[in-house]
């Protein structure tokens, strides 16, 4: 997906609240929205790329120095001569060093350094985001543990949706498919807030199946949309 500027107006946040609002008034649950810039910078991926092309130009000099050897020479400018082995070391340190520092400078643009980053890893890092926030700000701080977190982070394109106790127990995690498939959908189209409205919507439509609401019921956790 190519990389644009996400920005969300104050017309998008009250659209979200509102609709944590109206989908609360069917359902004991508690819904929580997150939307972040991004869950990991990923920098740690970035040099590991770095790390691995100067491992391959150590390892094109050493399987192949018949063919090296020569360009080096020629763009020296030296005629072909004999490399002891302390010159093809240094040779091989420079070009281990200046290949690292080449990769990692480039991948210090933070749209290809997403794009090298492997799929299920960019999972990994935003369902552990998605679950630390949850763990802060949901989990067990309501009287039914049903509170229930949306969480999209911008930067890797990836949303996530984790559920206290309750819900756990009696819905699926397959059932919030179709949630995130509409907020996906939105994202792509650059609507992050009506993205968050429509899985908001679903997800309550499935609370008040489960969890319909009390007379007595309260709203234990804000509605608003949380932007980080």
């Amino acid at each position: 997906m190519r990389h644009q500027p996400i920005h969300l107006s104050e017309a998008d946040h009250q659209a979200v609240s509102a609709a944590v609002a109206a989908a609360e008034e069917q359902s004991a649950g508690e819904i929580v929205t997150i939307i972040a810039g991004e869950s990991n910078s990923f920098h740690d991926v970035a040099l590991l790329w770095a790390a691995l092309a100067a491992f391959l130009s150590v390892a094109v000099i050493a399987l192949f120095p018949d063919l090296t050897l020569p360009k080096v020479d020629w763009l020296l400018g030296h005629w072909q001569h004999d490399w002891s082995p302390p010159q093809v070391l240094a040779l091989a340190l420079f070009t281990a060093t200046a290949k690292f520092l080449a990769v990692w400078l480039i991948l210090l643009w933070k749209p290809l350094r997403m794009a090298l980053v492997p799929a299920p890893l960019k999972h990994a890092r935003v369902r552990d985001r998605a679950v630390r926030y949850f763990k802060v700000g949901a989990e067990r701080r309501t009287h039914g543990r049903t509170g229930i977190l949306i969480y999209l982070s911008l930067a890797e394109h990836r949303a996530e949706i984790v559920a206290d106790a309750a819900i756990a127990a009696k819905v699926e995690p397959e059932v919030w498919g179709h949630a995130m498939a509409s907020l996906i959908g939105e994202i792509r189209q650059g609507r992050p807030g009506a993205g968050m409205v429509a899985a908001v919507e679903e997800v309550g439509a499935v609370l008040a199946q489960h969890f319909p609401r009390a007379s007595d019921d309260r709203n234990e956790l804000p509605d608003r949309l949380i932007e980080l």
